[in-house]
């Protein structure tokens, strides 16, 4: 079974701007900082925060995941991705779509409604909030 869910958050900074936070490792230590109980941990696997950056990210005791680790659940893919978009006609606000995007064993699909984008919205509304509060325009 292969499954997606995403949501998205309008931030009142340019395009170029976010990215220079979600295009490094600066995002992951926020979040880290900011939300433990949505995260205890993150360590870089590969990568420098660009595209293509992998994270091992772990969950706090309780997290919801129901205890092992995804694929002791039955998940072959589980893959979070950030996409920041400029906002059409409006140079100093871009949208930022967060995704979960997952691959189950038939045998575990009912795990499918396990899979919350809240977290994931947690993280970008944290992010939304710094950007806008350190954004100067010079």
């Amino acid at each position: 079974m292969v499954g997606r869910v995403s949501e998205e958050v309008e931030v009142k900074v340019p395009a170029s701007e976010a990215w220079k936070l979600y295009g490094s490792l600066r995002l992951a230590e926020i979040a880290e900082e900011a939300l433990p109980d949505v995260i205890s941990k993150v360590e870089v696997v590969e990568g420098n925060g660009s595209a293509g950056t992998v994270l091992r990210v772990f969950l706090p005791p309780g997290g919801g995941s129901g205890g092992g680790g995804a694929l002791d659940l039955g998940f072959t893919l589980f893959r979070f991705r950030m996409e920041v978009i400029e906002k059409e006609g409006k140079k100093e606000e871009c949208i930022v779509r967060g995704s979960i995007e997952f691959e189950l064993k038939e045998e575990a699909a009912a795990r499918a409604a396990w899979v919350s984008i809240e977290p994931l919205v947690a993280i970008m509304q944290l992010a939304a909030h710094y950007l806008t509060k350190n954004y100067t325009t010079n």
